[in-house]
């Protein structure tokens, strides 16, 4: 699909303050925070979930709106439980969506998955993120008597079908030709069981998808604490106006550590300490002695002498609860992206062998065997389609490096459809772990065995190195079932591109339960121990071998 500048209306919602006033209360206590206030549209209006960027308004509940709250951004007010048609009718263009998305969550989705979703037939499509389907995850599988029969490494972000609940989902994306059916006395409903009684009258169709990311609820304390500590650079950048503001009166002898943001006519007394990251809203008095770390202060408060604030987001209703209530628990650094963070890569400076020599070296190589191979490409390709239909090279797909999947090419040596007759042949499977091997496998060709024998099968592996998707010399490329059933420390594998040879395929012994423990043992020694000395030394005792079984096969 051709990527669109979708319309998005971000809308906080007023109906939920009446059902859950206590939680509620929170973000429209934060708003009025000027700077905290930008920076949680422009993570709103930054959550773009198509993956395409595009015009963005801001629906806020008009009994909302303060001085502090104007902004740049494209900020409309609605008043009830309706947003007038006016503002919508100038996001409609043609071949365009308009998305709705629930201004209470900060979400951080893959996008790829959208476009496919989009290109349905449905009217409507429902997205919930769901950190639960993040990747990197591991799921285990119970047997009825409470034993662990497996587990399951996940990957990538997953998806799954979802379902229509009684709130608003995170995203609502709604083809543009509808927008008109879906006001009610010109304006759009924002009571989500009204917007759902509209669309049923119109017979409008749903997909609901429920999709792997991070979450960050602004209407929990827990939530808002996230938001402020993945928000640090950017108090780094504003917080010039905070100690140097000429309203705000600040003892001499107050210290200040870490990334704080001071507002407009701030008191802070004598000894006060204020840890960042912290912001300290308008008017706000802080006594003397007053201990506030990593919290969020909202304005017109004022907070006693020799209090202890941490890890609180405090305002009026808070406020009174703080001596009562036992601070939570630090929520860490927020981890909002999963895909980038996992602790079981092994990383390598930029110059390393590792990261710049061992690619330099597939390069030339991968060139240089490519080229001397090109004349045989043609007779292997005629031998292949003369002795059983199909297409010449099969491709399989793999995981490659931080588990990236790929597909790794060989000279096809199996009759077509092998891959689905694998399960019925999983009695004669004679390695151990999640590997597959049987010996006189009926789905082998006749040239496939020749092929398979001489190792001329795996020369097109040379172009997936040429790609940058596998190395000369690396662990063995495995397919992600096999990887999913994996422990999490085994990911280490993943640190380097997979290789066409490495110390397991020289070093195996194939003894009977012992391949699977070899595998992983010789992958993660190569990783920690990876040297231009160890891949020169594989290289020469898989040329060796190499050339001995060619000349074994005649």
């Amino acid at each position: 699909m051709t990527c669109t500048k979708n319309m998005q209306l971000i809308v906080m919602h007023n109906s939920i303050n009446r059902r859950n006033k206590a939680n509620t209360a929170l973000l429209r206590s934060i708003l009025p925070i000027r700077p905290l206030a930008d920076i949680i549209y422009n993570r709103l209006a930054g959550d773009y979930p198509s993956g395409c960027t595009g015009k963005t308004m801001i629906a806020i509940p008009k009994e909302w709106q303060t001085e502090s709250s104007r902004h740049r951004l494209d900020i409309t007010y609605y008043a009830g439980n309706r947003l007038d048609s006016p503002p919508l009718i100038k996001m409609r263009k043609q071949n365009q969506w308009l998305v709705i998305s629930n201004g209470r969550f900060i979400t951080d989705i893959d996008s790829d998955h959208i476009p496919k979703a989009l290109n349905g037939r449905r009217h409507l499509i429902a997205v919930n993120v769901d950190p639960a389907l993040q990747a990197y995850h591991e799921k285990v599988a119970l047997a009825s008597n409470g034993n662990v029969a497996g587990f399951k490494r996940v990957y990538s972000n997953s998806v799954l079908p979802g379902f229509l609940g009684d709130q608003w989902p995170h995203h609502v994306f709604v083809r543009p030709a509808l927008l008109t059916d879906l006001l009610v006395d010109g304006a759009l409903p924002l009571d989500f069981s009204e917007f759902l009684n509209t669309c049923s009258r119109r017979s409008f169709q749903w997909n609901c998808l429920n999709i792997g990311g991070g979450v960050i609820d602004l209407e929990t304390e827990t939530g808002m604490l996230h938001l402020l500590t993945a928000s640090q650079r950017s108090l780094r950048h504003i917080r010039d106006t905070s100690h140097n503001n000429n309203s705000c009166n600040i003892a001499g002898n107050a210290k200040f550590f870490g990334n704080v943001l001071v507002t407009g006519n701030v008191r802070i007394g004598e000894n006060a300490i204020i840890v960042g990251p912290a912001i300290l809203g308008d008017d706000v008095k802080i006594g003397s002695g007053v201990i506030v770390k990593s919290s969020i202060i909202a304005p017109n408060l004022s907070i006693p002498d020799g209090s202890v604030i941490q890890d609180r987001v405090l305002t009026k209703s808070s406020l009174s609860q703080t001596k009562q209530t036992k601070p939570p628990a630090n929520p860490g650094p927020v981890r909002i992206s999963a895909r980038a963070s996992n602790d079981n890569y092994r990383s390598w400076p930029l110059l390393s062998y590792a990261r710049c020599g061992k690619r330099i070296n597939d390069l030339l190589f991968s060139s240089i065997i490519l080229l001397l191979f090109a004349p045989v490409f043609p007779v292997i390709a005629l031998s292949i389609k003369l002795n059983s239909p199909g297409p010449v090279f099969f491709g399989h797909k793999r995981q490659g490096l931080h588990g990236r999947p790929f597909k790794c090419l060989k000279f096809r040596t199996m009759i077509v459809g092998a891959v689905d007759m694998q399960h019925k042949l999983m009695s004669r499977n004679h390695v151990d772990g999640p590997q597959f091997k049987i010996t006189d496998d009926p789905r082998v060709t006749t040239i496939g065995n020749f092929l398979r024998n001489t190792y001329l099968d795996e020369i097109p592996q040379f172009i997936n190195v040429l790609l940058g998707q596998m190395s000369i010399v690396g662990p063995r490329p495995s397919p992600e079932a096999e990887n999913q059933r994996c422990h999490f420390w085994h990911d280490a594998r993943l640190s380097v591109r997979p290789g066409l040879t490495g110390l397991w395929q020289m070093h195996r012994t194939r003894q009977p339960n012992c391949d699977f423990q070899e595998w992983v043992h010789y992958d993660t020694q190569y990783v920690r121990n990876i040297s231009l000395r160890q891949d020169l030394a594989l290289c020469w005792m898989t040329a060796r071998k190499l050339i001995a079984n060619f000349i074994d096969q005649f």
